[in-house]
C-alpha cells in the first residue's frame, strides 16, 4: 500500500534512534524544530551550521523573487525586463515600499513627498569638509548617511507607520543631495542645491555635473542611469539588505540601518565589483591577451571578475538589460575602447567548457562599470551609484521587516571551539 504523502520531514537519530517528524511549510522547515532533537535532557539541541547563510532563509518576503537557474527576477511579481523598460525610478521605488505599482495621483503624491525634502541641513556640508579631499566617496556616504540620524530624532519612533513613512521619504529625498554632494566634495566644486523643477534623475545629475547653473541635459544618458538604478533597486536578501534587516531588527532609526547597508556595499565582493570589472578589462589591455588571461585564470592565478553570482546559475537577467543599455550609451558618447576586450572576454567565455562548467556567465556588474565610466563618472564613484539605486529595496525590506511578527533582533548561534573552563594563571606563572 503506497503511503499518503504528508507535509513532514521524518528524521532518525542514529545517536539514540529515537525518530522526529518536523513540519514542512512553504519548502522549509523551522530550524528551532530541530532543538527537539537531544541526546539528553542537558543537551541544548540540534542546530544547523550555515556559514554566509548558504542554505538558510532568515525571513519570508513579498518584495522580490529570483529564479538564479533560470535568470528570472522580479520585484512584486512584475519582470525586470519590463520595469526597466517601461517603468521611472520613482515608480518602482513605491512599487516596492507599496506592494503595487501606483495611480497617476498616488505617483504624484509619492513625487512631491520627495521633492519637499531634497535640501539636507546646512550643517551638513560642515560635516563634509571634515573629509579630506582624497576620502572614498562610499567611506563619506557611509558617515553622511548615519549623521542624519542626529537631525531627525524623532526617527527613533518607528512602532508609528506614519512617522516612518516621512523618514523614507527624507532618505529618499536627501539621499542623492547627499550622493552628489560627496561627488562635488571629492572635485574641490561648491555645491549644487535640489532643482525641484527638475525629476528625479534630473535633478541628481544636475546637482552633480553643473557649473554655474549650466548643464545641458542628455535624455538618452539620464535614461541609461535611470535603466541601471532600476536594475539595482532590489535583489532579495544579499549582503547589504541582510545588514540593514539585522542592524534594523535592533530597532535602531532608519539613517543608522541603511548607513549600514552602504558600509555592507562598499566591500569589493559587494557593490565594488564593477570596479574590479574595469581594473581587469586594464590589467588585459588589449584583446590579444584575452587567451593569456584565461588560460591564468584556469591555472588559479586570477579572477574572471564580472561573472558568475552568488544566486544566478544562468546569465544575470539585469546583465543583458545593461548591455543593451551600453550601446545606447556609447552611441551618444563614443565607443569605449574596454567594451571591444569586454565582448571577445564573454564570447569565450561563454564558449569555453570552463567557464560553462562552472555556471560562470556575465553579471550585473560586468557592463555597468563601462557606462558609468562612459558617462563621466569616476571608478571610486561606481558604488555610490549602486547605493543610490539600492536604497529602495533597502528601505521596504526595513518597512517589510519591522512588519513581520516572526522577527525578533538577529542574533545567530555559534559553535564553540576554544579551550574548555580553566583557571585564571597569575601574571608570574605564565610560562
Amino acid at each position: 500500500m503506497a503511503l499518503m504523502a504528508k507535509d513532514t520531514l521524518s528524521i532518525t537519530d542514529n545517536r539514540t534512534g529515537k525518530s522526529y517528524e518536523l513540519p514542512i511549510a512553504e519548502g522549509t522547515i523551522k530550524a528551532v524544530d530541530l532543538r527537539n532533537i537531544k541526546v539528553d535532557d542537558d543537551d541544548f539541541g540540534l542546530m544547523t551550521y550555515d556559514p554566509a547563510f548558504m542554505n538558510t532563509a532568515a525571513c519570508r518576503s513579498a518584495i522580490t523573487f529570483i529564479d538564479g537557474d533560470r535568470g528570472i527576477l522580479r520585484y512584486r511579481g512584475y519582470p525586470i525586463e519590463q520595469l526597466a523598460e517601461k517603468a521611472t525610478f520613482l515608480e518602482v521605488a513605491y512599487l516596492l515600499a507599496e506592494g503595487e505599482l501606483p495611480t497617476q495621483a498616488q505617483l504624484d503624491k509619492w513625487t512631491n513627498d520627495i521633492k519637499y525634502h531634497t535640501y539636507v541641513h546646512t550643517n551638513i556640508i560642515k560635516f563634509l569638509e571634515g573629509f579630506r579631499y582624497d576620502a572614498h566617496p562610499m567611506g563619506m556616504m557611509v558617515g553622511t548617511v548615519a549623521a542624519l540620524s542626529t537631525f531627525y530624532p524623532a526617527a527613533k519612533n518607528i512602532a508609528d507607520p506614519a512617522n516612518r513613512y516621512v523618514q523614507r521619504i527624507r532618505l529618499m529625498a536627501k539621499f542623492p543631495t547627499l550622493a552628489a554632494f560627496i561627488f562635488r566634495h571629492s572635485r574641490g566644486l561648491p555645491y549644487e542645491f535640489p532643482r525641484n523643477d527638475l525629476d528625479y534623475i534630473g535633478n541628481y545629475v544636475n546637482m552633480m555635473f553643473s557649473i554655474g547653473g549650466l548643464h545641458k541635459p542628455n535624455k538618452v544618458l539620464q535614461r541609461a542611469l535611470e535603466i541601471l538604478l532600476i536594475l539595482h533597486a532590489d535583489h532579495e536578501q544579499n549582503c547589504s539588505t541582510s545588514a540593514v534587516r539585522s542592524v534594523g531588527s535592533s530597532h535602531v532609526d532608519p539613517y543608522s540601518a541603511v548607513s549600514s547597508g552602504v558600509a555592507a556595499l562598499y566591500g569589493p565582493l559587494h557593490g565594488g565589483a564593477n570596479e574590479a570589472v574595469l581594473e581587469m578589462l586594464d590589467e588585459i589591455g588589449d584583446k590579444k591577451q584575452i587567451p593569456a588571461f584565461i588560460a591564468k585564470v584556469k591555472a588559479g592565478e586570477g579572477r574572471l571578475m564580472g561573472f558568475g553570482h552568488r544566486v544566478y546559475k544562468s546569465y544575470d537577467p539585469r546583465a543583458k538589460l545593461i548591455k543593451k543599455t551600453a550601446y545606447d550609451v556609447f552611441a551618444e558618447t563614443g565607443l569605449n575602447p574596454k567594451l571591444e576586450i569586454a565582448l571577445e572576454l564573454e564570447r569565450i567565455a561563454l564558449e569555453d567548457e570552463y567557464f560553462i562548467k562552472r555556471k560562470l556567465y556575465p553579471n550585473v556588474d560586468f557592463y555597468s562599470g563601462l557606462i558609468y565610466q562612459a558617462m563621466s563618472y569616476p571608478t571610486d564613484y561606481f558604488t555610490v551609484l549602486f547605493a543610490v539605486g539600492r536604497l529602495p529595496g533597502w528601505l521596504a525590506q526595513w518597512e517589510e521587516m519591522l512588519s513581520d511578527k516572526d522577527q525578533k533582533i538577529a542574533r545567530p548561534r555559534q559553535i564553540y571551539t576554544g579551550p574548555a573552563a580553566r583557571d585564571f594563571v597569575p601574571i608570574v606563572a605564565r610560562k
